[in-house]
């Protein structure tokens, strides 16, 4: 029979002590649904008793109706006093939630530097706030902070604690590395020794990512018997993060043939890994394993034309189980594989040994040559190869634009814009104002254009990004400008390069609107210019 994994997630709790992230209730509770929906067993929601936030998280998610264990968490109660008479264990019991974890200190070192107390104390108040809460009806899982460290330093009182922790009526003993410091022989070979001299408890693994090894500490944990493994979306978390749920799921599941998530739920990971990231406002990495963009990205002419013929020649598993896809990127490496893959994917016939993919593919080489790139720049490209093909009917001519940057003493800079443009053989002149001249370009090209394509209205620009090509020039420098934008519907990006990062910008910013209203019916088919060839005299 498959051993069967208990995922228990603390995004919400553990992971908003990540550097950067900070999230309302609103967020957590947006949050908490897509984590359900994934399938997670349990979604800690924070400290009832810490903050406002979690105090409103606590009282709103009673509403939801989700299928996980709502989950309190805080720290047993203070030394001298009792569970009654503790606030924070008051608070947990009163929030509603179904199960409460409770930390407390498993390094002797801990006991008398942080909690300034004896070993006694310390095992009492451990006994008696899992007692309390135990009373009061909740499921508790006790993690024992500091665990691994305190194991190397002081075995015997390692494991007293998790005695008395499981005599008082804990149902899982959490065992963590909370300096992030242990290897992952060290962790196997404790718990194995755990699970052998304490058969009956329920082990569970919480990780740290300080030696780039939370993942492989967890794996560790649960091939030695762990049964429940603590982590966090994308890996969020305090200092260099908490294990990442992203990675430790499929390879659970995929990889070790541990039944952790139903098998559709798994297809979900990659759209909650983003939604996630959305809404933390985290940059999510490319290259993250089985979720990043990139996991499954082929760039080398040799790769792409071997996955043609099977995707396993260069994909260690299918992208969809994970809910991710297999991309083929185009640029200065590429072969003819790599376009008539990307073509084909995008529905564009190309045959591989005319002669219009070969100056396609000469084409892309001189462009990113001269700083183009179309790895991040999927809309850009797309263009590309839809003028190649003569499916693009461009909407507009330009003309000409012009910029003007006002700073007063005393008053914030003002940008205004001035674009000049032909739509259907009708010549407009708008203006547009912005917090800086991007903003003010495309205010003021977004007015002419509305007139004519009012779907524009449900687009925007969601990131821009400029990167420096060659510092040794300073200021003088060609830049490249990345920028994404988003409709209610999709994302995508688009590129622009040139010595002035107003013209890059423009022509990423050109591109953004073109690639928004492919499949329009322009006004009247017109050339716009001969792409890529520069916007402004230098």
């Amino acid at each position: 029979m498959t051993r069967s994994i208990t995922i228990f997630d603390t995004t919400l709790r553990d992971g908003t002590q990540g550097e950067g992230i900070s999230l309302s209730a609103d967020d957590k509770l947006k949050i908490a649904v897509k984590l359900d929906e994934l399938g997670v067993h349990y979604i800690e929601g924070g400290n009832p008793g810490s903050n406002g936030k979690d105090v409103e998280f606590f009282r709103r998610v009673q509403e939801l109706d989700l299928k996980a264990k709502i989950t309190a968490f805080g720290s047993t109660r203070r030394k001298g006093a009792s569970a009654e008479d503790d606030e924070n264990l008051q608070r947990i019991a009163d929030s509603g939630a179904q199960a409460a974890t409770l930390v407390g200190k498993s390094w002797d070192f801990h006991v008398y530097t942080a909690l300034q107390t004896t070993l006694e104390e310390n095992l009492a108040m451990i006994g008696d706030s899992i007692r309390f809460l135990k009373q009061r009806g909740l499921e508790v899982i006790f993690d024992a902070e500091h665990f691994f460290d305190g194991y190397k330093h002081n075995p015997e009182y390692a494991k007293l604690v998790l005695l008395t922790a499981s005599e008082s009526g804990a149902d899982w003993l959490v065992l963590c590395d909370t300096n992030g410091g242990t290897m992952p022989n060290e962790i196997g070979d404790t718990v194995s020794a755990l699970v052998e001299e304490m058969p009956a408890a329920r082990f569970g693994i919480h990780t740290h990512n300080d030696c780039e090894l939370a993942v492989a500490n967890s794996l560790s944990a649960v091939s030695a018997g762990a049964l429940q493994v603590q982590g966090t979306i994308n890996g969020y978390g305090e200092r260099c993060g908490n294990a990442n749920l992203c990675s430790v799921l499929p390879n659970l599941q995929l990889k070790m043939g541990l039944h952790c998530l139903p098998e559709e739920k798994l297809a979900l990971l990659a759209q909650t890994a983003r939604y996630v990231s959305e809404i933390a406002n985290v940059h999510m990495p490319a290259g993250q394993s089985y979720v990043g963009s990139a996991a499954f990205a082929h760039k080398g002419g040799i790769h792409v034309s071997a996955i043609l013929r099977d995707s396993r020649t260069y994909e260690h598993i299918a992208p969809e189980l994970v809910g991710n896809k297999q991309r083929v990127l185009v640029s200065e490496l590429a072969g003819q594989s790599n376009l008539v893959s990307k073509a084909q994917e995008l529905g564009i016939e190309l045959d591989p040994k005319s002669p219009q993919a070969s100056e396609t593919i000469g084409r892309i080489k001189d462009l990113e040559h001269r700083g183009y790139q179309f790895e991040g720049a999927d809309a850009s490209l797309e263009l590309l190869l839809r003028e190649a093909s003569g499916e693009v009917q461009e909407l507009f001519t330009f003309e000409s634009f012009k910029m003007l940057v006002e700073k007063s003493a005393g008053k914030p800079v003002i940008s205004e814009a001035f674009v000049k443009l032909r739509i259907g053989g009708e010549s407009l002149y708008t203006a547009g104002e912005g917090n800086g001249p991007v903003n003010a370009l495309d205010n003021a090209l977004r007015k002419a254009l509305l007139q004519h394509y009012p779907q524009l209205t449900d687009m925007h620009l969601s990131d821009y990004k400029v990167r420096v090509l060659d510092d040794k020039e300073a200021t003088a420098s060609k830049v490249r400008v990345l920028i994404e934008s988003r409709d209610a519907k999709s994302a995508w990006s688009t590129v622009g390069v040139s010595g002035n990062v107003i013209e890059a910008s423009w022509e990423a910013l050109v591109d953004s609107m073109r690639y928004a209203l492919l499949g329009q019916e322009p006004v009247k088919a017109v050339a716009l210019m001969e792409p890529r060839q520069g916007l402004l005299n230098h």
